[in-house]
């Protein structure tokens, strides 16, 4: 049996990864998942093995899972072609007959209305239909994308988007959340369950922009535009219109509360409080 993790070596996949050593487990118990052996050639130099696949290969992934392996599905980062690369991961787990499916989705799912929830939902009820032992890891927002470009706010002194300014956002930074998932890979109690994954504390933006005016000296303060504004941007720098949609849309939702909620299920698997958005900030400015 290993832990499996796909997506490896991205941001939060090389963090559980990272997660998972930390708490003690050998490394070649643990299986990272990568498109290529250069992308993963540090995680095979600690001794974690390596398997190559690719979501958009569905034959890739014909012998990476083995009976009783526990897998983390981290989900693609492109909306509208997520649902079948996630299906190629799915089916390969169901014909291995893995002891637990663990995946990233979207919190509030399947409730919440939010456009970039629709791959995050289907997904989930492919998990399900698939009869797997699962466990949903619905994550709230990551503070790292809270704002993009921190040194062009502070140059600026503007945060500027379309969420209303009394809007709260329960984010939690990405080490929070892989650590998460690595409490439910290592540890038992957690088939068949979904996690609203979020911090302790949510803030606004005004807040967010007031700590980050504090921490560089310099006034920054938020701005709220509309969200046809938000979508002229988007489409001005050359993002597709079905995508720049979708992105548009996640200030809606924010303003709408989707992201507001604090059920405390991050800090309860982690056993220690999340992260605050000051400590995040100072992470970021260095």
């Amino acid at each position: 049996m290993s832990i499996v993790i796909t997506g490896s070596t991205g941001q939060l996949g090389r963090l559980v990864i990272a997660d998972l050593l930390a708490a003690g487990l050998p490394a070649d118990g643990i299986t990272a998942v990568a498109r290529s052996k250069e992308k993963a050639a540090d995680l095979a130099a600690q001794g974690v093995k390596v398997a190559i696949a690719d979501y958009d290969e569905p034959s890739s992934f014909d012998d990476v899972f083995s009976s009783g392996d526990r897998v983390l599905l981290i989900s693609g980062d492109t909306p509208g072609a997520r649902v079948p690369q996630h299906a190629t991961v799915i089916a390969a787990a169901k014909a291995a007959g893995v002891s637990q499916l663990a995946y990233t989705s979207v919190f509030g799912a399947p409730k919440t209305e939010m456009l970039l929830a629709a791959d995050h939902q289907a997904t989930e009820q492919l998990i399900l239909d698939s009869g797997l032992p699962h466990t949903f890891l619905r994550n709230n927002w990551y503070t790292e994308m809270a704002v993009s470009d921190l040194a062009d706010a502070v140059e600026t002194g503007a945060i500027v988007n379309g969420t209303s300014p009394d809007a709260r956002i329960a984010s939690a930074p990405r080490e929070d959340y892989a650590a998460a998932a690595a409490v439910v890979l290592s540890t038992d109690g957690h088939l068949n369950k979904a996690y609203e994954l979020g911090g302790d504390t949510a803030w606004t933006f005004g807040e967010f922009a007031a700590e980050l005016s504090r921490q560089t000296g310099k006034p920054v303060a938020h701005q709220t535009v509309s969200q046809q504004e938000v979508l002229a941007g988007l489409l001005a720098a050359g993002i597709p219109e079905g995508f720049a949609t979708v992105i548009a849309d996640i200030d809606t939702a924010r303003t709408a509360g989707a992201l507001t909620a604090t059920p405390g299920d991050l800090s309860r698997l982690t056993g220690r409080p999340t992260t605050p958005i000051a400590t995040t900030i100072t992470k970021l400015l260095s």
